[in-house]
């Protein structure tokens, strides 16, 4: 049995093909865009049966190269950067390629987990999985939104397993190659050992200084809810994947400086103290967000719960202590 992930050399896909690896899974067909070489460090300790380029996997895949292998497919790729104005790009990277490998799982009867975003919501305040509080603000978000949509669409057609997980925002091991786009964790922990402090935005939205909300959630868990789904293939639907509690930026820059600190043998700072002695300091919030940013997240996580996932999330002090012990482990 074969399973694919796309996306393997990013964040997630590259974690998800660990995961396998852990259960004994090594046949793997992990596919990417190493245009950003960097990526291929994600899969060194990875175990895999193929590499293949996304256009060269799309045209085997369609031509039906794997069928009657697949056990499922993780598709994990996209073009996840907010910013890009491109939008016939995005719109054929994230919609149409998406909607081609849900038209061959569709067909194959195969499992198909994909990523869906939390941006899907905008700038609302409720963040439950339907249509009414869906309002993307970038073509990034439009791009996922509307993927959903045609799921939604097709619902009481689909002869196999699907499932969109919202992410909220994920943050962990292996996002480095994500440069600006990586967490707020990874940039301080790279920022307080370069200079001995760090910077976020300053307040938007009516928000105080680094006080924006989102739903931060671990690397681990999300691994953990997308191996649920596999080992439950009778389970389909879109699900919010966050911890349903909203943390705030600060939160992250503080929980990311006192591990640091706890590494050196110093002690804890407050937020206040580390406001005071500009360890943590704000730069200008940027002009280009400015009615495309979502400064509050919680994802509504109750339809992930009723359909029997039970496990606990880790909160932001827990999942970056961990994710901050592990970067030190490397830097080392």
């Amino acid at each position: 049995m074969l399973y694919i992930i796309t996306g393997a050399a990013g964040f997630i896909g590259s974690n998800l093909v660990r995961a396998l690896n852990k259960r004994g899974e090594n046949n793997i067909i992990a596919v990417d865009n190493l245009k950003n070489a960097d990526k291929f460090k994600n899969l060194v300790d990875c175990d895999i049966a193929d590499y293949l380029d996304k256009a060269d996997f799309l045209k085997k895949i369609q031509d039906g190269a794997f069928d009657g292998q697949v056990g499922a497919i993780l598709h994990q790729g996209a073009c996840s950067d907010t910013m890009e104005t491109d939008g016939r790009y995005m719109m054929e990277n994230n919609y149409h390629y998406t909607l081609a490998l849900l038209n061959y799982c569709q067909n194959k009867n195969i499992p198909f987990l994909y990523a869906s975003s939390a941006s899907v919501y905008g700038g609302g305040s409720v963040f439950k999985e339907d249509r009414e509080y869906e309002a993307p603000l970038n073509v990034y978000a439009y791009s996922k939104f509307l993927f959903d949509q045609i799921v939604r669409r097709r619902w009481d057609q689909r002869s196999g397993q699907i499932v969109g997980l919202r992410y909220f925002n994920v943050y962990g091991s292996g996002e480095a190659h994500k440069g600006r786009m990586a967490s707020v964790a990874y940039h301080f922990f790279n920022q307080f050992r370069a200079e001995g402090r760090g910077k976020l935005f300053e307040g938007c939205d009516g928000y105080a200084h680094g006080a924006q909300l989102r739903d931060f959630v671990s690397i681990e868990d999300v691994v953990k809810v997308n191996m649920y789904f596999l080992d439950n293939p009778d389970k389909s639907g879109i699900f919010n994947l966050g911890t349903g509690q909203a943390q705030s930026f600060n939160d992250m820059a503080v929980a990311t400086i006192n591990t640091l600190r706890t590494a050196q043998d110093e002690p804890a700072l407050s937020l206040a103290e580390l406001q005071q002695q500009e360890i943590i300091s704000y730069i200008p919030f940027p002009d280009q967000l400015r009615g495309k940013y979502q400064s509050y997240t919680q994802a509504d996580i109750g339809a992930l719960r009723n359909i029997g996932y039970t496990e606990a999330f880790l909160s932001v002090e827990q999942g970056v202590a961990h994710y901050v012990t592990q970067m030190l482990k490397k830097a080392a």
